[in-house]
C-alpha cells in the first residue's frame, strides 16, 4: 500500500524537499547581507576572519543557489555551488572545534552537504523552471 502510493507520489515528496532546502539556503545568504535578522555581511565576515570578498562570495552563492534550487533553475550547479560552501563551513568553522558534529556545531552543515549531494545526484526532477524555458535540464 505505501509502496505504491510513494512510487506514484515520490517526486512530489523531492519537490517538497528541494523547495525547502532552496528556501532555507536562500534565507541563510539573505541572512549574511542583513536582509533578514540582525547578521550582516561584515559581521560574519569578522566572525570568521574572512576577507570581505570571501564572505560576499559566500553568501552571494547561498542566496543566489538557493534560490536556484527553489524553482529548479541550473539545480546541480546551484547544489554543487553551496555543496562546496557547505563543506568549506564545516571544515573551517566546525572542524577545528572537534571531530564530533554533535559537540563542534557542525551537524547542520554536515546536514546540508549530503541534502546537497542528493540534489546533485537527481537534478530538479519536477516542476522545474529550468525545463519550463529550455525545455530540458542542463546541469
Amino acid at each position: 500500500m505505501f509502496d505504491k502510493f510513494f512510487k506514484k507520489n515520490g517526486d512530489y515528496f523531492y519537490l517538497a524537499f528541494r523547495v525547502v532546502l532552496g528556501l532555507l539556503l536562500f534565507m541563510h545568504g539573505a541572512g549574511k547581507f542583513g536582509l533578514i535578522g540582525e547578521m550582516n555581511i561584515g559581521g560574519f565576515a569578522g566572525m570568521f576572519g574572512f576577507p570581505l570578498w570571501v564572505a560576499s562570495l559566500v553568501a552571494l552563492v547561498e542566496l543566489v543557489g538557493g534560490l536556484a534550487i527553489l524553482f529548479g533553475l541550473f539545480t546541480r550547479l546551484a547544489a554543487l555551488g553551496n555543496a562546496i560552501v557547505m563543506f568549506g563551513a564545516w571544515f573551517l568553522a566546525h572542524v577545528p572545534k572537534g571531530w564530533n558534529p554533535m559537540s563542534n556545531g557542525g551537524e547542520l552543515s554536515l546536514v546540508y552537504f549530503v541534502a546537497l549531494l542528493v540534489i546533485l545526484a537527481y537534478g530538479a526532477k519536477v516542476w522545474c523552471l529550468e525545463k519550463a524555458i529550455l525545455k530540458k535540464e542542463f546541469f
